[in-house]
């Protein structure tokens, strides 16, 4: 978990117990470390290399892109952490 808001909400703390009691056990990140959280990584590939310069015409167009990428990971996009 990063420092947002809702991670630091008192909602949050109270379910931690019964988080760990699920074996679900959370982490904060340091404050800032993009590379360490999962959705950063995901939508710098986006941005970078998977999203084409023709959706940037509209915000339809952007928003069509987008959804098209999202709806195709794991099968047309995949992130190679290997190299």
């Amino acid at each position: 978990m990063d420092n947002a808001p809702i991670h630091t909400s008192n909602d949050f703390i109270a379910n931690l117990d019964e988080w760990e009691g699920k074996g679900v056990f959370i982490k904060a990140l340091p404050t800032y470390c993009p590379e360490l959280n999962s959705i950063e990584i995901l939508w710098r590939f986006i941005k970078y290399l998977w999203l084409p310069f023709s959706a940037f015409i509209s915000y339809n167009a952007l928003v069509k892109e987008v959804e098209n990428i999202l709806t195709q990971i794991g099968d047309e996009y995949t992130i190679d952490f290997a190299y």
